[in-house]
């Protein structure tokens, strides 16, 4: 019974009224900032803890460290082994996640009213008192051992890794998360609590919280869960150089037809052009069936099931990025028509029908992120990370309704460049690359 009514509270929230709800900045008594909506209708709570780092913050030659780690905060804590932390969490109806990415450690927790006492000081022996066990820690690396043998057969992967590693050489955005098969196999126990010590820093720590709880309390909680955490451990990395490869790289892969990345230089979330640039890749490449590549290369053309383009944007570089797969036959076609693309709307911008459609799209769809309790948690913590401010909810359509056909002219000109795209292939097309 307990387990059902969390599956409903899961999906009940805030996503009706997203002008309507107020958030609260909160300190704690021991000095933890962190944001706040109370939502008392019913008792149920969700918060979101980031670690500012992720797997950035591996050393040399231990890649994979911080991911292998994360993946053991469940596995055992305190004086509870793995089946005791598991069989505490089903008793408790409380739910843990633990991701990690390249810029930040992420904690999703959500627990009913009448259990956070509990599911709180769960939660902390999980973030302060990890065990780290060797049984869980060979189980664990097998399994990830086995995806990495896997990713080795899977076209995306190998275009992805390409990509990322011309594009960021030695930088840690340059390589996998999970690090390789020869680095995964050679961590021990010391080299993953060095990892739990590396990313666990509280002058790093964003937190949110959305439900049944009041700034008091939430007060009360933060310090319970992370003042033991201690501060200015291992350093954040520099940002990443991203080196500029132009042209092709065709990686040989035995298969019918071929994936092709693709993208360049991209353009900082703060930057005062961001949203005009956001609008503009809506319309080149952006969701749905609407967009130029997608009517393109799909519609007219047949060329590919999906194309798509987006903004990528980490704490230490951005890229314009994009994907697409088409028969070996056609994939050279596709991609020319792609640069065409690419170069027209770089030198002719966008038409007032496709800029008006794109507001439309762009706002009516921004309510439908804050779809519960748990989402509007990270949307919250999100911003913190990215320190933007309280107003940014209410304040983000109305920067994407003001934009003009001359706003998108000009950044596409700046912005989009369809001489610096760097193409990476995995496949065996037939015929001859042209950067015409």
């Amino acid at each position: 019974m307990v387990r059902g009514l969390f599956a409903v509270i899961y999906f009940l929230g805030l996503a009706s009224h997203l002008c309507a709800f107020e958030i609260k900045e909160v300190t704690s008594p021991g000095g933890i900032k962190a944001w706040l909506v109370e939502e008392h209708s019913i008792p149920f709570t969700a918060i979101q803890i980031n670690f500012k780092g992720g797997s950035s913050l591996d050393r040399t030659g231990k890649r994979g460290a911080i991911h292998f780690m994360s993946a053991l905060l469940e596995e055992g804590a305190g004086e509870l082994d793995a089946s005791g932390f598991a069989e505490e969490l089903e008793r408790l109806a409380a739910y843990f996640n633990f991701n990690i990415y390249d810029d930040s450690l992420t904690i999703s927790a959500k627990f009913l009213t009448e259990n956070r006492d509990e599911a709180v000081s769960l939660l902390r022996m999980a973030l302060i008192e990890p065990r780290f066990d060797l049984d869980p820690i060979e189980r664990v690396r097998n399994q990830i051992l086995s995806i990495l043998n896997s990713n080795k057969k899977k076209p995306q992967k190998i275009a992805s890794e390409t990509f990322y590693r011309k594009a960021f050489s030695e930088h840690p955005y340059g390589s996998q998360k999970e690090g390789t098969v020869e680095t995964v196999s050679s961590l021990t126990q010391k080299d993953i609590r060095q990892a739990y010590s590396d990313v666990f820093s509280r002058d790093r720590v964003f937190v949110s919280a959305v439900g049944d709880i009041d700034a008091l309390e939430f007060g009360k909680l933060l310090d319970k869960l992370l003042m033991d955490i201690p501060v200015g451990r291992n350093p954040l990395p520099n940002p990443a150089v991203y080196s500029e490869v132009t042209g092709y790289n065709l990686v040989d892969f035995d298969s019918p037809q071929s994936i092709v990345l693709f993208g360049h230089r991209g353009i900082k979330l703060g930057d005062p052009d961001f949203f005009a640039a956001y609008t503009l890749n809506h319309i080149l490449g952006g969701d749905g069936f609407g967009s130029r590549l997608m009517t393109e290369l799909r519609e007219k053309n047949g060329l590919t099931y999906g194309v798509s383009s987006y903004l990528a944007n980490w704490d230490g570089a951005e890229l314009i990025l994009g994907q697409f797969s088409s028969l070996n036959e056609s994939v050279l076609e596709a991609i020319k028509i792609l640069r065409f693309e690419w170069k027209k709307i770089s030198s002719v911008g966008v038409t007032m029908e496709e800029l008006k459609d794109a507001k439309t799209y762009l706002t009516g769809a921004y309510p439908l992120r804050f779809d519960g309790n748990a989402r509007i948690a990270g949307i919250l913590t999100g911003m913190q990370m990215r320190d933007l401010p309280v107003s940014y909810i209410s304040t983000r359509n109305s920067n994407i309704e003001s934009l003009s056909l001359e706003d998108l002219k000009r950044v596409a000109k700046k912005f989009l460049s369809e001489k610096d795209l760097y193409f990476v292939v995995v496949g065996r097309p037939v015929g001859k690359f042209s950067d015409n």
